[in-house]
């Protein structure tokens, strides 16, 4: 049995989905798994984990910060373990940019990160524009014209392609990647 960490970035509670899914999936392999919001205060204590996952969303092109900023003080403690890293955005739904190699803002955030996972994945978002703000209604219903996404101020769509979420989930709880 190994120890995992899912550390994540949420901004409309998706990804802590994901993770939580994620966590479902590695703890029925028999590993133990705690997931912490990076917005929580503290960085938590990366000795006690066999493994480390982190995952964030993208928020008008961007992963959270706070992400990147643990990253980049815990390079050293990452490296030294078996890790992943995935992302979760609306245009991972194309499927030309549903991979960590055709996913731009994947790619823009290894480009920034001195960090290089040894796992990774990119799984659509969802897209909910009843919970949005007026201005993020606003901002995002213009992205998704300008992408040919659905623009209906009404729309719900969970684009995340879950059998991909599971296939990761499984991957990443291979005993030989724990160690």
């Amino acid at each position: 049995m190994a120890k995992f960490l899912i550390l994540y970035s949420s901004v409309s509670g998706h990804t802590q989905t994901i993770a939580l899914k994620l966590q479902s999936i590695i703890e029925q392999q028999g590993h133990q798994v705690s997931v912490v919001s990076i917005a929580e205060p503290g960085d938590p204590d990366l000795s006690g984990f066999d493994k480390i996952i982190i995952g964030s969303s993208i928020h008008y092109g961007k992963h959270h910060p706070l992400i990147l900023d643990f990253i980049k003080r815990h390079k050293t403690e990452l490296d030294r373990k078996a890790n992943a890293f995935f992302s979760v955005n609306i245009v991972a739904r194309k499927p030309e940019k549903n991979t960590p190699a055709t996913n731009p803002y994947f790619r823009k955030f290894l480009k920034r990160s001195p960090w290089q996972p040894k796992q990774t994945a990119v799984f659509a978002g969802k897209l909910d524009y009843p919970s949005y703000g007026p201005f993020d209604r606003l901002m995002i219903r213009l992205i998704m014209w300008i992408t040919k996404g659905p623009t209906d101020p009404t729309t719900i769509i969970e684009f995340t392609d879950w059998a991909q979420v599971e296939r990761f989930g499984l991957q990443v709880s291979n005993a030989d990647q724990a160690a």
